[in-house]
């Protein structure tokens, strides 16, 4: 069975399924297919149930001032609308607290976007999957951050687990696409084989696999580096669980976030494990062209501030109360949007001298950012070692 979307240039995820569709059933390049606008994060609301260790909008439960309206949500819809963006991901702190996220999912959907629902899962109940269901999510997706007393650790709440897999047994019973995401730290890495074991026997849709956005690395022996090597375990794990599944003539979409290497190690991996195919895969990952903050991945905030991604919410590229998105969002004053809107785009360091720099795009720039304090700098997040992108030699690829 096909997945659903083809490949394309800069999709904000990398879609490792369809890589190993290509390596099975080799599809014709083609021409390269770019969204018209970016698929958007909405993050509604701060407000959630839960404290993560790891969120990056730093939640808690209480209401936050200042957050937009369900008119002004639905002004600014309007316009993403007209700028042809093509998906809204409806996330927070918890969106369900939203008193009108029902409305605004509805008009979403009646107004022709994808619309996705990013949940923690714990508030889902029959009743909640039940109104779920009747607004037809094109997917739910639910974070999981490890198994039992490791996710319960994560969320900092005893019984968040079972809660999260009740809701995840609710919405697939329901006949919903759904979906784990999954976010590995150093403290729950352990428990990756367990959540791929959980998705078979749970039958689950979908996995989504983010890397932590880690700060204040600098610049380690990769070769070595105990998080990195972690990485790359993981990596395999997923390249060698989908090609399983392929094999066995069953789709489940296995997909990575957030670290744009992932592209790269997956041409090495095809060079050793289907060297045949190495040249077509290489093709098709220089059309998805790796990372695309700023270009076709955008986030708005609960306050209707607009970012390059979810990731940079230090960096305010104006406020939708008082601009348009559209018009945010095409403005290359400010500096870092032009740079990232630069092809290529102009980075240094051992990012700027890789060998496969138009494979990966120089990665995630926020981690340069804020490492370095240059967000041009080379992307400390990089797990390849030197001979793997070229700076030795390495024969491989």
């Amino acid at each position: 069975m096909r997945a659903p979307n083809s490949l394309g240039s800069n999709d904000p995820m990398f879609r490792i399924s369809q890589y190993m569709q290509e390596i099975l059933a080799p599809t014709p390049l083609g021409p390269v297919r770019k969204p018209p606008a970016p698929v958007v994060i909405w993050n509604l609301i701060r407000r959630c149930n839960l404290t993560c260790k790891h969120c990056y909008s730093i939640s808690a439960d209480k209401d936050f001032a200042g957050e937009l309206s369900t008119q002004e949500i639905f002004s600014v819809m309007d316009d993403l609308k007209a700028f042809r963006v093509p998906a809204l991901i409806l996330s927070g702190g918890e969106p369900l607290l939203r008193p009108d996220i029902y409305d605004i999912a509805r008009r979403s959907k009646a107004m022709g976007f994808y619309t996705a629902l990013s949940s923690n899962g714990t508030l889902i109940d029959a009743a909640v999957c039940a109104k779920i269901g009747e607004i037809g999510f094109d997917y739910v997706g639910i974070s999981l951050d490890g198994l039992g007393a490791t996710h319960d650790k994560f969320r900092r709440m005893v019984g968040a687990f079972d809660k999260s897999l009740a809701a995840i047994r609710l919405c697939h019973a329901a006949g919903m696409k759904v979906g784990v995401r999954y976010t590995m730290t150093q403290d729950n890495a352990h428990d990756l084989p367990g959540l791929l074991k959980l998705i078979e026997d749970e039958g689950i849709d979908r996995f989504y696999f983010s890397h932590l956005n880690y700060a204040g690395r600098g610049n380690v022996n990769r070769k070595t580096d105990a998080q990195h090597q972690k990485t790359r375990q993981a990596m395999d794990l997923l390249f060698d669980t989908c090609l399983d599944y392929q094999q066995r003539g069953v789709f489940k979409e296995f997909t990575t976030g957030n670290n744009d290497a992932d592209g790269v190690y997956l041409l090495h991996w095809v060079a050793r494990r289907f060297p045949e195919r190495l040249e077509h895969i290489r093709q098709k990952l220089l059309q998805w062209g790796g990372n695309s903050s700023g270009v076709n991945v955008a986030n708005i905030d609960n306050l209707g501030n607009v970012h390059p991604d979810t990731m940079w919410w230090h960096h305010n590229l104006g406020n939708v109360r008082n601009r348009p998105f559209s018009e945010i969002w095409m403005d290359t004053s400010d500096p870092l949007m032009a740079g990232l809107k630069a092809k290529p785009r102009q980075v240094g360091g051992r990012c700027g001298e890789c060998a496969h720099f138009a494979i990966c795009g120089g990665n995630t720039r926020v981690r340069a950012q804020q490492t370095s304090g240059n967000a041009w700098a080379e992307d400390p997040g990089c797990y390849l070692t030197d001979a793997e992108i070229g700076l030795e030699t390495c024969a491989t690829v």
